[in-house]
């Protein structure tokens, strides 16, 4: 066991020794290339004629091949611990240090070397300040031609004939220290103090010796940002290491894996050069995001579709007040078609395109009623019905909807819309301008209040709310009508959600419904669910200008429709 052990201490010093040969000829033969480089320069210098004067002398200028090779050089003699400085490198080989940097980079990005950044800065002084540094800033100039006068000062005047150095910089300054004042009374300037320390001019020696850190802070940043006396200049100063696959000379590396390759063997040791693949390739691209309206909203359009309903086109937001109000048979006193609860267009401010024999049926239900009804016995004014709005509810659209069974032969259906509508309200917490509603409509022969409980409870245990309570309410197109309580288990209390009713038959007969047919709806809005769903207590976080951009991409999946 010794024996083998022995021998292969051996071979591992053999192989050693074997690698330190070649290193030693691989440096030997870099440094009679540059050697030879420098000789074929010189030469060639000797050679060109001669038309620099003696005050001027010519410098040779290494190619970034030849930069790169003395790095590669000066990192190996350094050995793994040391490194090379790129400031002191740069100026061996006289070169600009941006060039030294680019060629750093590239061994860096080969893994050839390893680097460390050092941040360096040095306040250079303009030559406004340097003149100071000779004669003085303008402040202390200012003060000494002012006390040469005497205790009676310097006219005005005469002093603003100085350069404007003195007069009106070096004035100010010296007005803020308080070595000089204006007599009112003369109209003078003089001088409050019989002796001055020129500080300005003191640090600004400081600086030029390179004592910087002397020089107060406050007194640097006026003299640098206020008085533009001096500029900061920053940079960066490189250590260069041994990197983990560090070599005297660059490989070439292979661009393509040819058929000779393959033929000779010589892909087995050969170096390939990496693909430039398209920034971030391989990392999730960047996408939009659902907006968690449109996550509930699709949830709830899947629901109606799987319990069999269509849906209705929702693709107009400006209504006349016929659809909106009067095929409902909502009288035009109520106070819901006043101006502080409705958007009235102003251009088209009027449009009715219902045909004239149904808007005269709904005329005569207003003013006089039929059918078993009195009517609300007032004067109908066309001009009321045409006037233009924002729809306040999408109840318009399934009224035209109706209108259109009526008028294509009846056979039972089942309807539904989500769209936007529009009320003038305060907005707060609670309410806005603009929201979303929920529509569900079922039209057929014989439906009662018991049918419209039984699709009201299958439609909300499809949210996840299985118990569901009902309380008597008004409204002025169903009879009767029920608002929706639900039990909600997120919250563990109940809440309104909903409002319900069946269509009155003074809304559906003029339309040409036979007499037999019964409509139930029922409705609500899409923000307050989704604002139960995903947390929100302010409806202005979830709809409008405040909403995040950043709570839309990070806002959860919609848990409807999860657990079936």
């Amino acid at each position: 066991m010794g024996a083998q052990q022995s021998a292969q201490d051996d071979h591992h010093s053999q192989e050693v020794a074997k690698e330190n040969v070649a290193l030693r000829r691989e440096i030997e033969h870099l440094q009679v290339a540059l050697r030879d480089a420098k000789k074929t320069q010189q030469q060639e210098q000797k050679d060109e004629p001669k038309t620099t004067t003696a005050t001027t002398r010519p410098t040779t200028k290494m190619t970034e091949q030849e930069l790169e090779k003395q790095l590669l050089l000066d990192v190996h003699r350094c050995g793994e611990e040391e490194g090379v400085d790129s400031a002191q490198f740069a100026s061996k080989t006289e070169c600009d240090a941006k060039r030294i940097v680019s060629i750093i980079k590239s061994l860096a990005a080969s893994n050839m070397v390893i680097f460390s950044e050092t941040d360096k800065s040095k306040v250079n002084l303009t030559e406004e300040a340097m003149s100071f540094i000779e004669s003085g800033s303008p402040e202390a100039r200012a003060f000494e031609h002012v006390k040469k006068q005497g205790g009676n000062g310097v006219p005005l005047p005469e002093f603003k004939k100085l350069e404007k150095t003195i007069s009106e910089v070096g004035f100010k300054q010296a007005m803020q220290q308080k070595w000089l004042a204006m007599d009112k009374a003369t109209n003078s300037v003089v001088a409050k103090v019989d002796e001055i320390t020129d500080a300005c001019q003191k640090y600004l020696k400081l600086i030029k010796e390179g004592k910087k850190e002397d020089v107060p802070k406050k007194e640097l940043d006026v003299l640098i940002k206020k008085r533009k006396l001096a500029k900061v200049e920053t940079w960066k100063e490189y250590l260069v290491k041994q990197g983990p696959e560090f070599a005297l000379e660059r490989k070439k590396l292979e661009h393509d894996l040819t058929k000779e390759m393959l033929a000779n063997g010589a892909w087995k040791t050969a170096a390939f050069k990496e693909y430039t693949l398209v920034p971030g390739a391989g990392n999730i691209p960047g996408s939009g995001h659902v907006h968690p309206l449109l996550k509930v909203r699709r949830a709830f359009r899947e629901i109606f579709l799987q319990l069999g309903f269509s849906e209705m086109p929702t693709n107009n937001f400006v209504e006349s007040g016929f659809w909106n109000f009067d095929t409902l048979i909502q009288p035009q006193q109520h106070p819901a078609r006043d101006a502080h609860d409705t958007f009235f267009m102003k251009t088209p401010a009027k449009a009715n395109f219902a045909p004239e024999d149904y808007v005269e049926k709904v005329k005569m239900m207003h003013e006089v009623g039929g059918h078993g009804s009195v009517g609300h016995n007032y004067a109908w004014k066309r001009e009321e019905a045409d006037k233009n709005i924002l729809r306040t509810h999408t109840t318009a659209v399934s009224a035209r909807m109706l209108h259109k069974l009526a008028e294509d032969g009846f056979k039972p259906c089942k309807l539904f819309s989500i769209d936007r509508v529009f009320r003038n309200e305060a907005v707060d917490r609670t309410h806005l301008a603009e929201f979303h509603q929920v529509e569900g409509v079922v039209c057929d022969k014989g439906l009662t209040l018991g049918d419209l409980i039984g699709v009201i409870r299958q439609f909300f245990a499809q949210l996840g709310m299985t118990q569901v309570r009902f309380k008597p309410a008004f409204n002025p197109y169903t009879e009767p009508s029920m608002e929706i309580f639900a039990f909600h288990p997120m919250l563990g209390k109940w809440v309104e959600v909903g409002n319900s009713g069946m269509f009155r038959p003074e809304m559906l007969l003029p339309m040409g419904l036979p007499e037999d047919v019964n409509v139930i709806a029922w409705g609500l809005s899409l923000e307050r669910p989704t604002m139960i769903m995903f947390g929100i207590d302010n409806i202005r976080d979830l709809f409008g200008s405040k909403m995040q951009l950043q709570s839309v991409k990070n806002n959860q999946l919609c848990p409807l429709g999860l657990e079936k």
